[in-house]
């Protein structure tokens, strides 16, 4: 027996039970809220959203957990010394989709959006010179499969892309770095800098001030990963004094976006609402209901989150 264990408000929780059980007909799939004390017995496997760890806690039967999202971070911490195997989201779905997002702001960007809105907003005419995508470095921060499929996307526009892992990886076309080392050199070439890289220990607080200035001036930063990752007050201090130009923001420290917070207001940052990569439910239906069917079949699970590095 399988459970959907989410916090998903009712509706959209159906939405997702309908489209696994359509992939995995043989399988009896309940959401956790309509287990009995008996039937959670039974449960072998967890398809999860952002579960209460209290009903994780509640199957003892439990073998393994698949999440429907690329995204493990909270997962990881809440369910603290479970030690269960742990399955991520891998959707070539959602690699394609992210790939769109940061090659459209990094047009946003390139093209000079942010500086011709402030025109309008002071009824300017004016117009900037124009460059060639080979004379603006874009650099990646992570070259998993979200990072691979944006250095492809921006190589095809012709923009020249490096890109930074925390161990050696080598993309085709694409100047690579990794460590500690790697990251200063990489810090100081990108006029455009797109964080893709998964929240950890290691990656929490990563872009504070004294890494952001090592940018050059005026460059501008895309975060698409998580809002921890970036030290807020350091990027506002770091646009307040034009050693960076502008921030697209899709992610924050706290989600929603408070209504009073400052970020909505700020001349320099664009604010986006975690939308540059949405999980695709029929897809992700469809892989999550291959990886239990190949379980079932052979007895071997999926690529599991390693839960020390927590991706």
């Amino acid at each position: 027996m399988i459970a959907l264990v989410t916090r998903m408000t009712a509706d959209v929780e159906q939405l997702w039970l309908t489209a696994l059980s359509q992939k995995l007909p043989v399988e009896t799939i309940i959401p956790f809220r309509e287990l009995d004390e008996a039937s959670r017995e039974k449960v072998d496997i967890a398809i999860v959203a952002n579960p209460d760890p209290a009903d994780i806690a509640q199957l003892p039967g439990l073998k393994w957990i698949h999440s429907v999202w690329a995204g493990v971070e909270r997962l990881v911490g809440e369910l603290g010394d479970s030690r269960l195997p742990l399955v991520r989201l891998v959707d070539p779905q959602l690699s394609r989709t992210m790939a769109e997002a940061v090659l459209a702001w990094t047009y946003y960007l390139f093209r000079d959006m942010p500086a011709y809105a402030q025109f309008q907003r002071q009824r300017v005419w004016q117009q900037l010179a124009y460059r060639r995508p080979e004379q603006v470095t874009v650099g990646l921060l992570g070259l998993g499969a979200l990072g691979a499929a944006s250095a492809a996307r921006l190589k095809e526009a012709g923009f020249n892309v490096i890109g930074w892992s925390r161990a050696a990886k080598s993309l085709e076309g694409v100047e690579t770095f990794h460590g500690e080392q790697g990251l200063d050199q990489l810090l100081s070439r990108p006029e455009i800098l797109v964080c893709l890289l998964p929240l950890t220990g290691e990656t929490k607080g990563l872009l504070d001030g004294d890494r952001l200035s090592m940018m050059p001036k005026g460059a501008s930063l895309m975060n698409f990963a998580r809002g921890p990752i970036v030290v807020t007050d350091a990027l506002i201090a770091a646009l307040g004094s034009g050693a960076m130009k502008h921030a697209v923001l899709d992610v924050f420290d706290v989600e929603p976006l408070p209504a009073d917070h400052a970020l909505w207001d700020h001349p320099a940052i664009t604010v986006l609402p975690h939308i540059s990569a949405p999980t695709d439910r029929e897809t992700a239906a469809a892989i999550v209901a291959g990886n239990i069917l190949t379980y079932r079949e052979t007895g071997a699970l999926p690529s599991t989150v390693d839960l020390a590095r927590g991706y």
